[in-house]
């Protein structure tokens, strides 16, 4: 007996499999890439002094680039092609081309330098050196220092405000923050803030700053309109990172030993909601639309999204051993985790909660950042 052929069914089945592929490549690509466009995560590793960059379209490794010992402060710039960073042993920021996977530049800046900003155009680089006492400012076109100033003793962090007028540093040692011009590095002011300030919100509208404490529970609102002091707000838990909404109406704080997330509302100043998360909640990366917070548990080995809005605490996301620092990728479709013992990179799909590979990096990653080109 003969079989006739239904050679509809079989295009079509033939056309429904081509679909379903296609589908399935959509979903693991991100959805604002176009053809020629690339999308990297760049992970500092401190245990060889490497970056290793991650191609996030195709999931795997594609360069290993050695940047100098202690790499830190990695940054995506954001206009140029490039990620920039500190070397803190080495006192200098390196700056690599995204295109070429090369170091392009690298920059003395003074000694122990742990993280940098840029202006909110991209022409500048401004980089706080802990060991020197000093704060300097970078042409980010030709790579050469164009102001210096002396700020405090140790200063941590320098960060630009949103209307590129100022630059507030925290001076560990001081107890202290100094507001600098950020045209020219001139002093502004120096306000007293909680013990050992370390890490640093400023408001979109430019006209309040957070400060965190590094020895104690409490964080310091400080005036930019006025340079003064506002508060010294206590909390239950040591402040392990600042997340703050994109529209500046409240401030996220996980805390590692509070077990969950502290929640401050940045216009009356004052520490509302508390949610428990886990058993050591210390970073997080917020959607752009604010609807959604993934925190990472470093202890627990998974990511807890978070409902912002309703205050509502979903299922975890397992991802690995230790994770800790995280970004979202534009368009907010892949949630990216450093896991620091595994020497890992976690992909997630953000919008299914799943994870989707384990991706190797150097010894000890820790810094993150993520660049489309």
């Amino acid at each position: 007996m003969k079989f006739r052929v239904n050679y509809r069914l079989v295009i079509l089945l033939i056309l429904l499999v081509g679909l379903a592929a296609r589908e399935v490549a959509l979903e693991l690509r991100p959805s604002f890439l176009r053809p020629g466009l690339h999308l990297f995560a760049y992970v500092g590793n401190t245990g060889d002094g490497t970056v290793t960059a991650v191609d996030l379209v195709k999931l795997s490794p594609a360069a290993t680039i050695a940047v100098g010992v202690g790499p830190t402060g990695i940054r995506a710039h954001p206009t140029r092609k490039e990620i920039w960073g500190l070397s803190s042993a080495g006192g200098y920021a390196w700056v690599l081309d995204a295109a070429t996977n090369r170091i392009a530049a690298r920059i003395p800046v003074g000694a122990a330098p742990y993280a940098l900003d840029f202006s909110p155009d991209g022409s500048r680089a401004y980089v706080a050196a802990s060991g020197s006492n000093t704060i300097v400012a970078i042409d980010c076109a030709t790579r050469a220092v164009v102001a210096r100033a002396r700020a405090g003793r140790r200063p941590w962090i320098a960060r630009v405000s949103p209307d590129d007028k100022l630059v507030v540093v925290t001076n560990r040692d001081d107890s202290t923050v100094s507001v600098l011009d950020a045209a020219s590095l001139a002093p502004l002011a120096t306000i007293p803030v909680v013990p050992a300030p370390e890490q640093i919100v400023i408001l979109p509208d430019s006209s309040k700053a957070f400060v965190t404490s590094g020895s104690q529970n409490q964080i310091s609102v400080v005036d930019l309109k006025k340079n003064v002091l506002v508060a010294n707000l206590a909390l239950d838990g040591t402040p392990d990172a600042l997340i703050l909404k994109p529209d500046g109406g409240e401030l996220y704080i996980p805390s590692s030993n509070a077990h969950g997330l502290l929640i401050v509302n940045t216009q009356t100043n004052e520490v509302g909601d508390f949610l428990l998360l886990g058993m050591s909640p210390a970073a997080a990366a917020i959607t752009a639309d604010a609807s959604t917070l993934y925190v990472s548990d470093s202890a627990a080995g998974h990511v807890v999204p978070v409902s912002i809005n309703i205050r509502q605490v979903a299922r975890p996301i397992s991802v690995g051993q230790a994770p800790r620092n995280c970004q979202l990728t534009p368009g907010d479709d892949i949630l990216v985790v450093v896991d620091t013992s595994s020497d890992e990179l976690a992909i997630v799909r953000a919008k299914t909660s799943g994870l989707i590979t384990l991706i190797p990096t150097g010894p000890q990653p820790r810094d993150l950042a993520i660049k489309v080109f």
